[in-house]
């Protein structure tokens, strides 16, 4: 496994019953960079996210996670390998009857052994690092949906992973709220240097926020930067692309450019 490649997929194939999901998927995820999986509806985003997780087995195929072929794994080889990965879930998925703190001590009482001081310490860090204070004691029906993606991203980080997987961030946001988020994955990852694989329909911030991109096309996938992808001679990928902006390449240009460049973030762990 190359040193750059923290995650890749060879020769994956995955099928619920008859239906086919996708076949032959190869991919690679660099260490320590953002990369997003874009794709329409059904092509397969959240199970190849599902797949790196280890929540599903793929059909076929190897998968290597943080250096581990875990298709070849047991269930207890694989969930030492899933304490390393951070899971920011569609809709937060928040347990609706325990408070912001006790929704995000919860992973670490049920897997370490960690005294209630320190519990209460890394809740405090993480619920800083999504930039929330003075909500430990809320439930989450009184959040807002932007509060609620911050909560589920600081729970993704209680158990201080190497690898972030993101289903669907933005999804239900409004525009500030969708640059919030981006702002505080680019953060996250500038600050602690963790690979984030994204699930996401949301093309704009995709341009702004990812090093690689892969697309999830009928038939076939594509993968490089957003530069290179907005470039491709395959219509289909510049169509799909483009697609948020209109056809105006110099917004693509101006969204890329105005990304990376920015990470200028002070703040520890």
């Amino acid at each position: 496994m190359g040193e750059c490649d923290h995650i890749r997929l060879e020769d994956v194939s995955m099928a619920f019953g008859r239906r086919e999901v996708f076949t032959g998927l190869n991919s690679c995820f660099p260490r320590g960079q953002i990369s997003v999986i874009l794709g329409g509806s059904g092509s397969g985003k959240s199970t190849v996210l599902k797949i790196i997780g280890g929540l599903v087995r793929p059909h076929s195929g190897q998968v290597w996670v943080d250096e581990e072929n875990i298709t070849q794994l047991k269930e207890r080889q694989l969930y030492q390998v899933r304490r390393r990965i951070g899971m920011m879930f569609q809709g937060g998925a928040l347990l609706d009857s325990l408070t912001v703190f006790e929704n995000l001590a919860f992973p670490v009482r049920e897997h370490t052994k960690l005294g209630e001081d320190e519990i209460a310490s890394r809740v405090r860090r993480c619920l800083e690092a999504v930039g929330l204070n003075d909500v430990e004691d809320l439930l989450p029906g009184q959040l807002s949906g932007g509060m609620t993606k911050r909560v589920a991203l600081g729970r993704a980080l209680m158990m201080e992973p190497v690898i972030l997987l993101c289903d669907e961030p933005f999804s239900g946001l409004d525009p500030i709220s969708i640059r919030r988020i981006e702002q505080l994955l680019m953060r996250i990852n500038e600050e602690f240097s963790i690979t984030i694989v994204v699930v996401s329909h949301h093309i704009p911030s995709t341009l702004r926020m990812a090093e690689q991109v892969l697309l999830m096309l009928p038939g076939a996938t594509v993968a490089g930067s957003p530069k290179e992808l907005l470039a491709h001679d395959d219509d289909r990928v510049r169509g799909f692309l483009h697609e948020d902006f209109g056809g105006d390449p110099d917004l693509q240009v101006e969204s890329i450019e105005g990304s990376h460049g920015e990470k200028n973030w002070s703040r520890s762990w």
